[in-house]
């Protein structure tokens, strides 16, 4: 064998290692305990500074590896070819091409991967001095990648990627979370506690307000007597006030400031003056997150508003239990009214109330069925059957049969729903037949 033959070898194998290396090494570095790295690091250890340091730039990090990584696949695999053609001629070229292949897939991903996936954190607290040098040196090439591609991201006409993080933060704890869970490690309500947390970001304050319709309000121009009767009368602690029209919210009457006045007036509703003892009414978009009305809730000790499109019109009202409702689920006193918008029965399906949220629904049942169209049962019928069905109508769509058992006008008000088994391909195909009965 000629020398430079032997060192084509060498340099293959070389290449082929330092492919493993990349590979390992992010897989290593993505599958780490971020919680064990982290409390090293405060036990000073200098391996989980390094670790953790690079975590905190994941893009970097995940960037240095795709480069590096094409770079010696490809100059192995070139190396290979040329090697492959003097020794056998043109159809060395396939022969070279099967044999990286397989070399590649057993020794520089399948093997590198699974050996650091059982053993993450020794292994990333080990490469991570190499890869700290070797993402320097590549900085300046990376770097200029991700302009390019931040630069094409911007000609695209969705701008929803142009400043997407290659690893996201949110996903990442999602799927801990349910990984954990198919451990057994943690219960189920845990899990769409931390769920519920996390989408807080995703959702809008529309998706969880109580309609404008189902909204209890007061007329301002009503008596104080039967005001005080209303608002007594009602569950809840806080009314909508109203004046000249149902959209037009002038403020927000506290049945325990009425209380107070009534008192004060020696409990003659005659002498109340009720506009005096509203308060003003908080309108916010119906596009502000989840998240950021809980802050602003928090920040202004406030415990409701109202929710208004693009044109200043109430759709409706979001208070801060709605949001906690989003976390912990459903929350009930003493005297709120018992929920039978959702009716398990004996057979296996659930009728539902047409207005019943999708989350909601999910959350009790432990479904999946998708909310990213609709908001409610009636809306996700209506959008993938894309009509307003008629009483008695069946739709067959994400593993779930939906039979229409109530209309009232247009609204969907009453759905039978059973789960199928065994379940099909969720293509969100729908199919409809007229049902001659129950």
């Amino acid at each position: 064998m000629s020398l430079d033959i032997a060192l084509m070898l060498v340099a293959i194998i070389f290449l082929i290692a330092l492919s493993a290396f990349f590979n390992g090494s992010e897989t290593a570095l993505t599958a780490v305990s971020r919680a064990r790295m982290h409390s090293l690091e405060q036990d000073g250890h200098r391996g989980a500074a390094r670790v953790n340091a690079m975590l905190s730039h994941p893009e970097k990090m995940i960037g240095t590896v795709l480069l590096g990584n094409t770079l010696v696949d490809v100059l192995a695999s070139a190396l290979a070819a040329s090697l492959a053609v003097r020794l056998v001629g043109e159809v060395g070229v396939a022969y070279a091409t099967a044999v990286m292949t397989v070399l590649i897939v057993i020794f520089a991903a399948v093997l590198p991967k699974t050996y650091a996936i059982a053993y993450a954190d020794q292994m990333a607290l080990r490469v991570a001095p190499i890869m700290r040098v070797i993402i320097l040196a590549l900085t300046p090439v990376t770097m200029a990648i991700e302009f390019v591609v931040r630069l094409i991201l911007k000609l695209t006409p969705s701008k929803r990627d142009d400043e997407a993080n290659i690893l996201a933060a949110h996903e990442e704890l999602r799927g801990t979370i349910e990984l954990s869970h198919r451990d057994g490690a943690v219960a189920k309500g845990d899990v769409n506690m931390l769920g519920g947390v996390l989408d807080l970001k995703d959702l809008a304050v529309s998706d969880i307000m109580v309609h404008r319709t189902k909204m209890e309000t007061i007329d301002a121009d009503d008596a104080p007597a039967k005001i005080v009767d209303e608002l007594m009368r009602s569950q809840y602690t806080r009314m909508p006030v109203w004046r000249e029209e149902p959209d037009n919210i002038v403020g927000v009457l506290n049945s325990k400031d009425l209380l107070a006045a009534l008192g004060r007036v020696g409990w003659d509703p005659a002498k109340l003056d009720v506009m005096a003892l509203a308060k003003p009414a908080w309108f916010i978009p119906d596009a502000t997150t989840l998240q950021d009305q809980l802050n602003a809730f928090l920040k202004s000790k406030a415990q409701i508003a109202f929710v208004v499109d693009e044109y200043g019109e109430v759709e409706g009202l979001l208070t801060l239990e709605d949001i906690l409702e989003e976390i912990v689920g459903q929350i009930t006193d003493e005297h709120d009214a018992s929920d039978t918008s959702i009716r398990p029965q004996a057979d296996g399906t659930v009728n539902v109330d047409g207005a019943v949220a999708i989350r909601d629904l999910n959350r009790e049942m432990d479904w999946d069925l998708p909310d990213e169209e609709a908001t409610t049962i009636a809306g996700l019928v209506i959008h993938e059957a894309q009509t307003i069905p008629e009483a008695g109508q069946a739709f067959t769509f994400h593993d779930y049969r939906f039979e229409i058992l109530r209309k009232t006008r247009n609204k969907l008000t009453a759905i039978r729903i059973r789960p199928l088994s065994p379940p099909k391909s969720k293509v969100g195909r729908a199919e409809s037949d007229a049902m001659s009965g129950g």
